[in-house]
């Protein structure tokens, strides 16, 4: 036999070896035998009945429950399966962003091209937090006409040590709203973990680094995070009362650097809401990351406290007209920083009281006040990937139907929500500032569609209807795309992007001219009143957005339209980079469970030696 021949039959051997593997037990594997993604991988059942079974459970409460169905896999299903580790599948050329280009890293094969439209509004996106920096603010901050301001906040809190100085401004006053600025930095740290590697490429991994840290960095002032035990929370500098005629926040037209009216501070003696938002906001920095545990810690037992259950801004005329909590139970679900934290949020009474399996179409809506839709795709994210099993599975499962179910309510085909003739989905039934909650649900479906390819799963199931992963992309890329232009206005809803864009944005510090002129607080008001393009481009920024007709009114003093917001820029950010094809399109599996604690029993000790 020659070496040809030898070659040959090694093989044939090897092919045999494979097929015995497959039918002798492999396809009996958990892994293998159950579709961690609900419902059968069967697009086209033959049986009637089980396409009957299949409409009757369609967007019904009792589909939350898997049907367990252990069957043979045929070769296109294994191929579903096992694809990520195909050697067969076109494998992707990587790219390094360099700003203006991205070129091959295969030196003798350059291939250069310009960055994706969502690069370049991500780099401008980031930018908007620059700008928003309550301070004293470093050199390189970016924005030429901010300065330093709010040097004076919280000094009136004999426990702070230096005062409330820091944060971000919210919007386009100069409160500093904590509830939303704590889901800001969730939302950006969570895009940091699961697209680092994207961040790296286009050279912004430092940039958003650092806007989180400003963030955190202030949070930890707002409580005592040495502690252990707490009894209040420190929840807003700032504000106004509705109506208020006396120098405030939003009577007064003041850049925040000429801020010389009171800003007082909000306390929250009671508010696992807060506490629980504020126990999120991950770090990828070992050392800073075991400070903000701790911290999470504190705050998370603040947050469960019985006797503290009141929601922080019950009462309060300074938080409840703008910032109004309507629950905590999605906090509990949200939240983390104690090692229990998977056996709280699979514990049956946490979605009984969040209503999480009510499948009501307002609770699939991620806002800085529902973070039910983000709870329950996180949890889907540590069942696919770490499969912990019993006794999570049952819940784990249901939570991965309902986050299944709430990618469904986001299509078109299955009319849950309203449509503007333009093509925007109306996720606040056409009420005003549409655009937060759009960004946030492209970013929720591009996520969890980075989730299906990771796994190789090409779809899911919506009642009888098997819906692809790229049917879902096209959706989060068609809401961005809108955001960015493509709309029946040709406006870009970020400004500095595109050419067309808002010129009148509804902010202070972007309206006045940085002119060395310190304008008291009715002063200014010419400057919000006048028909003059803002002297200062707040690059970024995403205005609140337009109608449920498609219509627009660039007007200063019009805030329903022309305002930015922190929560609303944060979800527009994450949405970006989830899309951008710098960096490859792939997530992060590991980074986000480096922390998690182990999810089984330790194995009990030996027993010792028997003695006769």
């Amino acid at each position: 036999m020659n070496r040809s021949e030898k070659k040959e039959k090694k093989k044939k051997e090897l092919l045999l070896s494979s097929s015995s593997s497959l039918d002798n037990g492999v396809t009996s594997r958990p892994f293998l035998s159950r579709n961690h993604w609900g419902g059968s991988f069967e697009i086209n059942g033959d049986s009637s009945a089980a396409e009957d079974d299949q409409r009757s459970r369609e967007w019904d409460p009792a589909a939350l429950h898997h049907h367990h169905q252990h069957h043979e896999l045929d070769e296109t299903q294994q191929s579903w399966l096992l694809g990520g580790s195909n050697d067969q599948r076109p494998k992707k050329s990587k790219y390094v962003d360099l700003g203006c280009v991205v070129c091959s890293r295969k030196a003798l094969k350059p291939a250069c091209r310009p960055p994706d439209n969502y690069t370049v509004a991500l780099h401008k996106a980031l930018l908007f937090f620059n700008a928003q920096k309550s301070g004293r603010l470093p050199k390189n901050n970016g924005i030429p006409w901010r300065g330093n301001s709010g040097l004076q906040d919280g000094n009136s809190t004999t426990d702070v040590k230096g005062g409330l100085v820091g944060g971000y401004y919210d919007a386009g006053d100069n409160t500093k709203f904590h509830f939303p600025m704590a889901f800001a930095m969730t939302m950006l740290s969570w895009s940091v973990i699961e697209y680092n590697h994207k961040y790296q490429a286009i050279g912004e991994y430092n940039h958003a680094r650092d806007l989180i840290k400003w963030g955190t960095d202030y949070l930890l002032l707002t409580f005592n995070s040495s502690a252990t035990k707490i009894d209040k929370i420190y929840s807003q500098v700032g504000g106004s009362r509705n109506g208020s005629s006396t120098p405030d926040d939003h009577y007064c037209w003041t850049r925040p650097e000429d801020m010389v009216y009171p800003r007082p501070v909000q306390v929250a003696t009671s508010g696992p809401d807060l506490a629980g938002e504020m126990a999120r906001g991950p770090s990828d920095n070992a050392a800073y990351s075991k400070k903000l545990v701790k911290g999470a810690a504190t705050l998370f037992a603040f947050a469960r406290d019985s006797g503290r259950r009141t929601p922080y801004s019950r009462g309060n005329p300074y938080i409840d007209p703008y910032y109004n909590s309507t629950g905590y139970f999605d906090e509990y679900m949200w939240g983390r920083g104690v090692a229990s934290y998977i056996s709280l949020a699979t514990n049956p009474g946490i979605p009984k009281n969040s209503k999480a399996f009510k499948m009501i179409p307002d609770l699939s809506v991620l806002s800085w006040d529902n973070k039910l839709p983000a709870a329950m795709l996180l949890l889907t994210r540590l069942r696919v990937f770490l499969n912990p099993g019993y006794p999570y599975e049952d819940m784990l499962s249901m939570y991965q139907n309902v986050t299944g179910l709430t990618m469904c309510s986001y299509l078109h085909q299955f009319n849950v929500f309203n449509w503007t003739k333009g093509g925007m989905i109306e996720l606040n039934h056409g009420q005003p500032q549409p655009l937060q909650y759009v960004a946030n649900a492209a970013f929720l479906a591009s996520l969890y569609v980075d989730y299906m390819n990771a796994t190789g799963v090409p779809g899911w199931t919506c009642g009888p209807n098997f819906i692809s992963s790229d049917t879902l992309r096209s959706f989060a890329t068609s809401q961005i795309n809108y955001i960015l232009g493509a709309n029946p206005l040709n406006m870009s809803y970020v400004v500095g992007f595109g050419s067309k864009y808002p010129k009148h944005v509804h902010h202070r510090g972007a309206s006045i001219p940085n002119d060395h002129v310190v304008y008291s607080c009715t002063g200014g008001w010419k400057w919000r009143d006048t028909r003059n393009n803002n002297p200062n481009t707040i690059n970024g920024a995403m205005v609140a957005g337009p109608d449920r007709f498609d219509r627009f009114k660039d007007v200063r003093g019009n805030y329903s339209y022309t305002e930015p917001t922190m929560a609303g820029n944060a979800g527009l950010v994450a949405a970006l980079v989830s899309l951008t094809e710098s960096g490859g399109r792939s997530i992060d599996k590991n980074t986000i469970f480096t922390a998690v604690p182990p999810l089984y029993p330790v194995n009990p000790p030996p027993p010792p030696p028997w003695k006769p």
